[in-house]
């Protein structure tokens, strides 16, 4: 009962300050006729109408509007996005590796812990050329992969709109690690024969929130740009460098992560198109803390000391990212929070300096306010199953703001700056936006770079009406969501990973060193030696393996996934007794 007061409170206060002008104009109006005489003579009012007064308040009044009308943000609709989905799927990384022989064995061990941990499944797509031993990278074949990532979404844009490519008005492409000469939106002009005076803009090196800046970009030039249309393409290209063949575990990482994936989105100015988009821009928010030293090396594409080109991920990357999102959301909170939180946030903290002493201020954790009052959607960079979780944790999303994220990783991988526009998408199938509803994508990139963009839906998106030309989703949503993690501390990568022994810090030794469980068995290489890779979608019975032994559930045995709660070892065993 408390809990429900204290909402419809909120709710009041958020009503009072939005409609506070209405609501003051209505008591002045109220005020005013109350006031005003009972009658008035036509005299009085011809009187008014003829005073040199009145005639200069009408025509200042008349100069403000036109001014307003001229200088006033023009909207930016979105009127259709299309997400590239490949034709087939990859196999398993890690298989490929070890008959490249590129790895030592403790590498690719630990590359194995990574997948394991990692959230993807076993439908993510790499090109031939990274799967080949060793990987084959040459332009020719980076830009084959860039023409279908880049292509087919565009053409499917176009088809499902009516437009020409003629009336593109401005073309932005951004692409993180491959530009090559003549550049990616040179290709596209070039494939669709656009207009030749297209505003064209190519994007390099901007990481995985390439996406929101690119959408900024668009919104800055169709402010200037009367009546036009604006196509952004949001690709990574993994044929050229996708796979990193050194031993510096730094540059492993990104083997495991990233996918192919590219999304192309349709916006335009024109208020006649609103009845046709779906969503309207309202914010963008940019953060870039590249000035530290500490935050512009966190994700950075370098050559490790055997001159073998990846990308480094430096242990300090979460931190920075953390860092990088207080800032995005403290610049972001006040424009989309509602003014019951703002409230909140500002009695914490005159509480936290003002009321407390200053050694009781420290101690107090700073107030987060609730984003989920001020957004329906949420979708997250797939930056990682460690990235997503501490997302949500850190803003209190619930397991349905999280859902769309984690089965975008699990589905389709890292696919960069368009992630965001995948997990928009399985909104979407799923028949969760409605009219009204404000989405906001959230991606972190290298630089150190967080972005942020919020739209609101402007119809409802009807699941059963989406193109699978279109949305990848949509002739496969019916499977979705999969359970894909198995405990609280521990993602595979489609896989289920059976009980095993572990060594919990604090846990007591025997004589011989061994780690002894609390039920006081210890840890047996020879008891605990079958190996199984099981996947999720297959079995939900986690009381028996698929060859129908019981698993051991004795005290001191968890579920878990490589090192992640102090054991050392990714392999998932099961008692063959």
């Amino acid at each position: 009962m408390v809990k429900e007061t204290e909402r419809y409170a909120k709710l009041a206060v958020d009503y009072l300050f939005s409609h506070g002008v209405y609501i003051l104009l209505f008591l002045f109006l109220t005020f005013f006729l109350i006031q005003a005489p009972a009658s008035v003579s036509l005299n009085d009012f011809r009187g008014w109408l003829d005073s040199t007064t009145a005639v200069l308040g009408g025509c200042l009044l008349l100069c403000l509007l036109i001014i307003y009308l001229l200088v006033r943000p023009r909207p930016v609709y979105l009127m259709e996005i299309a997400c590239y989905k490949p034709k087939k799927s990859t196999q398993e990384f890690i298989s490929m590796s070890d008959f490249a022989g590129v790895f030592s064995p403790e590498n690719l061990e630990f590359q194995r812990r990574i997948l394991e941990r990692s959230g993807l499944g076993h439908e993510t797509y790499l090109p031939e050329t990274v799967l080949l031993a060793p990987s084959y990278n040459h332009p020719v074949e980076a830009r084959k992969e860039a023409s279908a990532v880049m292509f087919e979404p565009v053409e499917a844009l176009l088809k499902k709109t009516g437009l020409r490519p003629e009336d593109v008005d401005i073309l932005i492409v951004n692409c993180g690690l491959f530009n090559p000469a003549p550049s990616l939106s040179a290709m596209v002009v070039n494939r669709f024969k656009l207009r030749h005076d297209v505003i064209t803009f190519n994007l390099g090196g901007m990481g995985c929130s390439a996406s929101p800046i690119a959408i900024a970009l668009a919104r800055d030039l169709l402010q200037l740009n009367r009546n036009s249309y604006a196509i952004v393409i949001s690709i990574e290209n993994t044929a050229m460098g996708g796979r990193y063949e050194g031993n510096d575990r730094s540059m492993l990482v990104s083997n495991c992560l990233f996918r192919v994936g590219g999304a192309a989105v349709l916006l335009t100015n024109k208020r006649s198109e609103r009845r046709r988009s779906k969503y309207q821009l309202m914010h963008v928010v940019r953060t870039h803390t590249g000035a530290e030293d500490q935050s512009f090396m966190a994700a950075a594409q370098v050559v490790d000391a055997d001159g073998k080109l990846g990308i480094s991920l430096s242990k300090n990357l979460m931190a920075v990212a953390a860092d990088a999102l207080r800032i995005n959301l403290t610049t972001l909170g006040p424009l989309i929070l509602p003014a019951s939180e703002k409230l909140i946030y500002v009695a914490k903290w005159l509480a936290k300096r003002v009321i407390m002493n200053n050694k009781a201020a420290g101690e107090t954790k700073p107030y987060v306010p609730d984003f989920t009052r001020a957004v329906e959607h949420v979708c997250i960079h797939t930056g990682g199953r460690g990235v997503v979780e501490e997302m949500g944790r850190c803003l209190r999303l619930t397991e349905w703001h999280l859902e769309p994220s984690r089965m975008t990783l699990h589905r389709f991988g890292n696919t960069s700056s368009s992630s965001v526009w995948y997990v928009l998408a399985y909104a979407e199938a799923k028949g969760r936006v409605r009219k009204g509803d404000r989405v906001w994508q959230i991606a972190l990139g290298g630089g150190f770079k967080c972005n942020s963009a919020v739209w609101r839906a402007l119809r409802t998106v009807k699941a059963a009406a989406e193109d699978p030309d279109l949305n990848p989703w949509a002739d496969e949503i019916s499977k979705f969501p999969v359970q894909v993690a198995v405990s609280s501390n521990a993602d595979t990568m489609g896989i289920r990973l059976w009980k095993r022994w572990w060594h919990k810090p604090g846990c007591r030794k025997n004589k011989e060193g061994k780690a002894v469980a609390s039920g006081g068995r210890s840890w047996s290489p020879r008891r605990w030696s079958r190996t199984a890779l099981l996947p999720s979608t297959t079995r939900r019975d986690l009381g028996h393996n698929p060859k129908g032994h019981k698993v051991d559930g004795g005290a001191g045995s968890e579920l878990v996934a490589g090192d992640s709660a102090g054991c050392r070892g990714a392999a998932a065993v099961v008692n063959p007794n």
